[in-house]
């Protein structure tokens, strides 16, 4: 058994966690064999490292090997990059192509993210898997190829099979041996290691003094949950040796400035909960949704609360205590309060700075709910206006929106969106 300090060093891996020992013990094991290997983890959690573990350990270590980001390539011509096309296959193929298929032929294809493949392409992906053919775009020739393929997701593939997101055939061909890489808030005593392997390394980069954190700051640092794993805490660890290399040793007052909320910035109202998103099926444009259904419960409860106080003439000051409750929980909920001397009641400073805009920009919300739009409606004019608020920039958009970039691209086919 190849000692795994050994690749440790190698492939620059730290950590003594069981948890990723088994992992690197398990891609060591399945290194020497032509078996597909489908690796589960988190974003951020270095997958493609392990990829190339296993190429660097099997018989196709001397053969190419190319990391393939599926979520990063538009629809229309990962065909193309994967299996290339013939001259005049489509618009703009004035030549003809090689796709990663031929020409990694003999070594290793990694393919990140691969649940974001459409069910197209998971078709051809899994042809080539089962009997190592394949056609070009544009081709009606069968080709052969000798590629050993290992895929990673950050998501649950099996889970999105069962949606019909994700071929449920593929998921068994590519799941030959799964390798899960276990996120950076499971690996407790490996996160000061890692900091102070980052700060050595930022260190010797740039000739600067390391950085080092009291005891108090290491604890906290072992107990935030990283939702962005190494890479969130290689950034942290280098903005500290650039901004706080005078202070060190760091304490924890200094660090929690760096560390982000991890709070979800969707309410949990809308019962949605981690535990249970994948269980409903909810993607993320479902739970953007069912925020806004909230919301617009929230708007017409207002309504209803506001047209009351108008009705009740010259008895608001009564209206409002009797619905203070109603009205502090709905709008008003972690706004400051301010004391109106003419009513003797608290309400929100907003009100009493605008109550007429207030009222207004309420009717126009209500109005524009109200209209009876569809769905494929209301993510048009979600699109829209994500769009001219980023000035067209579709990267943005897409981050803004919560979806991915090539999503927002078919979006905006779909909706004649491409004069942004």
């Amino acid at each position: 058994m190849i000692a795994l300090q050994g690749i440790k060093n190698r492939f620059e891996i730290v950590g003594n966690s069981p948890a990723l020992n088994h992992a690197l013990e398990t891609a060591i094991k399945v290194a020497p064999t032509d078996m597909s290997v489908l690796i589960n983890g988190e974003s951020g959690v270095g997958k493609e490292s392990f990829s190339k573990i296993i190429h660097a350990h099997s018989l196709r270590k001397h053969a190419n090997f190319i990391a393939v980001n599926c979520g990063a390539i538009p629809e229309g011509t990962i065909d193309s990059e994967l299996f290339g096309h013939e001259k005049g296959s489509f618009t703009g193929a004035t030549d003809a192509r090689k796709g990663y298929f031929e020409t990694v032929n003999g070594g290793t294809i990694f393919l990140d993210e691969v649940g974001e493949l459409p069910l197209g392409t998971q078709a051809r992906l899994l042809r080539v898997l089962e009997n190592g053919e394949y056609i070009k775009v544009g081709s009606s020739k069968v080709q052969k190829t000798n590629v050993r393929v290992i895929a990673a997701s950050n998501r649950d593939l099996l889970e999105r099979a069962h949606q019909g997101k994700f071929r449920e055939d593929l998921y068994y061909r590519l799941a030959t041996v799964p390798i899960r890489v276990p996120k950076l808030s499971e690996r407790k005593e490996d996160i000061y290691l890692l900091f102070r392997k980052f700060a050595g390394n930022f260190s010797e980069v740039n000739h600067a003094p390391i950085v080092h954190l009291d005891s108090e700051a290491q604890d906290l640092l072992a107990n935030y949950p990283w939702p962005g794993n190494i890479r969130q805490l290689k950034n942290v660890t280098e903005q500290i040796c650039v901004l706080e290399a005078e202070n060190s040793p760091i304490s924890a007052t200094i660090l929690s400035h760096y560390l982000p909320p991890t709070h979800s910035s969707l309410p949990l109202a809308m019962g949605v909960s981690e535990n249970n998103m994948g269980n409903q099926n909810f993607s993320e444009r479902d739970i953007f949704y069912k925020f806004l259904i909230e919301m617009k419960k929230d708007v017409s409860e207002l309504k209803r609360i506001v047209m009351g106080l108008i009705e009740n003439g010259g008895n608001q000051a009564e209206f409002i205590r009797n619905n203070q409750e109603d009205i502090n929980h709905i709008l008003y909920n972690d706004k400051p309060m301010h004391h109106n001397e003419e009513t003797n009641v608290m309400l929100p400073s907003t009100v009493i700075k605008k109550p007429q805009t207030d009222i207004i920009e309420l009717q126009a919300l209500e109005d524009s709910s109200s209209l009876g739009l569809t769905i494929a409606d209301q993510e048009l004019e979600m699109i829209k206006s994500s769009l001219k608020r980023n000035k067209g920039k579709r990267n943005r958009a897409a981050k803004e929106l919560g979806i991915s970039e090539r999503t927002l691209y078919r979006k905006i086919k779909q909706y004649n969106l491409e004069e942004f």
